[in-house]
């Protein structure tokens, strides 16, 4: 019983975690969620890009000149 305790206290939140993830998972699969999850994703990371190249646009407009000249 003690083994047990060990191996709950050790691994326990991971145990719970997997169970609580492939719950999740087969959830968004089931019901088709993804796809307002992926379309949340491109929408952050196009937020994210547009803000970086505002505040770095010396630094893009040369690395896009330089990907260009070597094209």
């Amino acid at each position: 019983m003690e083994g047990y305790t060990k191996f709950w206290n050790k691994y326990g939140g991971a145990i719970i975690g997997l169970i609580v993830g492939v719950i999740l998972a087969m959830l968004i699969v089931f019901t088709n969620f993804y796809k307002v999850i992926l379309a949340i994703a491109i929408i952050i990371a196009c937020i994210w890009a547009g803000a970086y190249i505002h505040t770095n646009k010396e630094t893009v407009k040369e690395k896009t000149k330089n990907f260009i000249d070597k094209l």
